[in-house]
């Protein structure tokens, strides 16, 4: 099974195997583009034959697009970096009021 590779090729069988780690009545979405991470609700599963003759699955966004991905979400599909606010320095008092 792939392990945050590059390879963008995952048969039927390792999404299989990836997901039965996870509770099954856990809620299932979709994250999408990384650039400006949203996550959106899975659609449409269908399948056809490409050109080599290999079955192809896909899975369909389902149209709904629910907000921005959460920071930790994205962090973890490696996707942005771990970001933290800088430290805040104490400022003193600037004249009276």
């Amino acid at each position: 099974m792939k392990e945050n590779t590059l390879d963008p090729e995952y048969t039927i069988g390792e999404i299989i195997d990836r997901l039965s780690a996870f509770d099954r009545d856990a809620i299932f979405r979709m994250a999408v583009n990384p650039l400006f991470a949203m996550e959106h609700t899975a659609g449409a599963v269908v399948s056809t034959v490409d050109p080599q003759g290999r079955t192809v699955v896909y899975l369909a966004e389902g149209g709904e697009q629910l907000g921005p991905l959460p920071k930790s979400v994205a962090v973890d599909l490696t996707w942005h970096e771990p970001v933290e606010a800088p430290p805040r320095r104490r400022r003193s008092a600037t004249g009276n009021l």
